[in-house]
């Protein structure tokens, strides 16, 4: 799958493509310039950022979810901390994200992908003060626009838009970033509380419901007669390109024939209209098509391995703590490697492994 392939292509196109889309043009782009004009007057006129010290009762806050699975996933340590130190959530992100965090309890408001609209939903929440995961311009008009004070990182020009800026930093894990912003949220809206350490903690700590596995359980007996096959999840799909090179390692056919003669199944978990690709690009795997993102990761949960592109499900597989092996070649993996104590990465950095090292790996892993 693409970062859940088809599934969060639900994007709208991502954070640049959809909603700014809708921001650089017409009645909405307009609107993104006078919001960015007048936060820069209102926040002249109140002398900084106007903020408050955060010492009321007010500790609602609206987080604007990443666009994509895996960074969603990247996120979970940050936002679990900010729950557990009483900050009373509300949720915005993707259509998907409801699903994929549904047994943490979180109030999820699907994100609508124009700018104007988006800003109405915001708005109607009620709540004023929030956290920007995604690093767009459109999604701080948003915010600003609904008239919600956020922390986010200060780039593609958007400062004036936000209530706190904060540098964006370089060459950190996603998940470490995500945990800065989380500090710095607790910093500026509850400074009298304990801080949070400096680092995160080392799962992710993505929870299921029954019904996710259940969903998990019933697909796999229906493929297989029995739910207690032993198998191996394949993730032979990846969206988009990093420098013009696509993200999908070309041995996956290869690796699941040798797997299949070792009597170990393989199973691919394409989003919607993903099938014909993943049958393509594995034909001996069982095809589990359809499932939702909670049911995939406990796949992902209950396989002897997932092997995967830098995609989604890597990130689905890690955050359960199950063991899984990303395949690497054009992006940094110092940046998205698989967090997680059982999870492993090769290549990255514009070297793809070669077939043998990786089957190396998974030999490792599976014994």
């Amino acid at each position: 799958m693409g970062d859940l392939g088809g599934t969060p292509g639900d994007a709208a196109g991502g954070a640049a493509g959809g909603a700014a889309g809708d921001a650089a043009g017409g009645a909405a782009g307009d609107a993104a310039g006078g919001a960015a004009g007048g936060a820069a007057g209102g926040a002249a006129g109140r002398g900084g950022d106007g903020d408050g010290d955060g010492r009321g009762e007010d500790r609602a806050l609206l987080v604007r979810l990443p666009n994509w699975v895996g960074d969603v996933c990247m996120a979970l340590p940050a936002i679990e901390a900010l729950s557990r130190h009483g900050v009373a959530l509300r949720l915005v992100g993707r259509r998907w994200a409801a699903d994929l965090l549904e047994a943490h309890g979180w109030p999820v408001i699907a994100a609508p992908p124009r700018l104007l609209e988006a800003a109405s939903a915001l708005r109607a929440t009620g709540v004023r003060h929030g956290l920007l995961f995604t690093n767009s311009l459109s999604s701080a008009a948003a915010f600003r626009l609904a008239g919600v004070r956020a922390l986010g990182h200060r780039n593609e020009g958007r400062s004036p838009l936000l209530g706190r800026a904060i540098d964006m930093p370089r060459d950190v894990h996603e998940v470490d970033s995500g945990w800065r912003l989380a500090r710095e949220t607790l910093a500026w809206r509850c400074p009298r509380g304990a801080p949070l350490p400096p680092r995160p903690p080392p799962s992710l700590g993505l929870r299921l419901t029954d019904a996710h596995r259940r969903a998990a359980e019933a697909a796999l007996s229906a493929a297989f007669g029995d739910p207690d096959i032993r198998f191996v999840v394949l993730a032979p799909l990846a969206t988009g390109t990093i420098r013009g090179e696509p993200k999908v390692w070309p041995g996956f056919a290869a690796l699941a024939h040798r797997l299949g003669r070792r009597g170990i199944a393989t199973v691919c978990c394409p989003g919607p209209g993903e099938a014909p690709a993943a049958r393509a690009a594995v034909p001996d795997a069982i095809v589990l098509p359809d499932l939702g993102l909670g049911a995939y990761a406990a796949t992902c949960g209950r396989a002897r391995l997932t092997v995967s592109n830098d995609s989604g499900p890597m990130h689905l597989a890690a955050a359960l703590d199950a063991p899984v092996l990303g395949v690497f070649g054009p992006s940094a993996p110092a940046r998205c490697h698989p967090w997680g104590p059982r999870a492993r990465w090769l290549g990255g950095d514009g070297r793809w492994p070669g077939q043998a090292e990786v089957e190396a790996a998974v030999d490792a892993m599976l014994s």
